[in-house]
């Protein structure tokens, strides 16, 4: 009789870590790496962290970058709840974030760039948040803050969000423009509640 090799088996597939929002229409592999771009991308990276939890860790540029307000941020978590690095030189922004994924000491690390990072770069943040997973207290998350449309290569998956407002409503337009196991897909949120827009509605969008 011939013994099978076991990786041949039958064996149900199992999805990695991941964290939620608006009953499961987000969701973010764990000790991956993450980009979210468009005009409400802060927005949306403080949701994230505040599901997550803190401490959470927030990497932006000494100069140039609109700082967060604290009072639009207590409307997701205390602003005691996240701290601040301001590193000088944009390539230490990177350095930084990886130092941060490779300790397991953040469940989110957050980096606010100016561009999109290339693919050496992501691929060892993607190994620095592989690592904190193995050896840390968690299993970090990593979110790559881009403008536009993003474009970061290599990453796990790429969200737009953007304002949708209308008279006395708050609404958002959240965008999956990529993800390694799910096909491009669009929301409104509002009310704490996601919406799938229909394919008319994504046309005229």
């Amino acid at each position: 009789m011939s013994v099978l090799d076991p990786r041949l088996g039958r064996h149900g597939h199992r999805p990695p870590p991941a964290l939620s929002l608006w009953n499961d229409t987000l969701s973010l592999a764990l000790a991956r790496v993450h980009e979210l771009c468009g005009t409400a991308r802060r927005t949306l990276a403080l949701r994230v962290a505040a599901a997550a939890g803190a401490p959470v860790l927030w990497i932006a540029p000494a100069r140039g970058a609109a700082p967060l307000n604290p009072s639009g941020m207590a409307e997701f978590l205390q602003p005691r709840d996240v701290l601040f690095v301001t590193p000088e030189r944009p390539v230490d922004l990177l350095w930084a974030m990886e130092e941060a994924l490779r300790s397991g000491a953040a469940p989110v690390v957050i980096a606010d760039l100016a561009d999109p990072p290339a693919i050496t770069p992501v691929r060892r943040l993607h190994l620095a948040a592989e690592a904190g997973a193995a050896t840390g207290l968690c299993r970090p998350l990593g979110l790559i803050l881009t403008p536009g449309d993003g474009g970061a290569a290599g990453i796990e998956t790429r969200w737009r969000m953007d304002p949708l407002h209308a008279p006395d409503r708050d609404r958002w337009r959240l965008e999956r423009l990529r993800a390694r196991m799910a096909p491009p897909r669009a929301w409104t949120i509002e009310d704490e509640a996601a919406q799938p827009e229909t394919d008319a509605a994504r046309m005229t969008a």
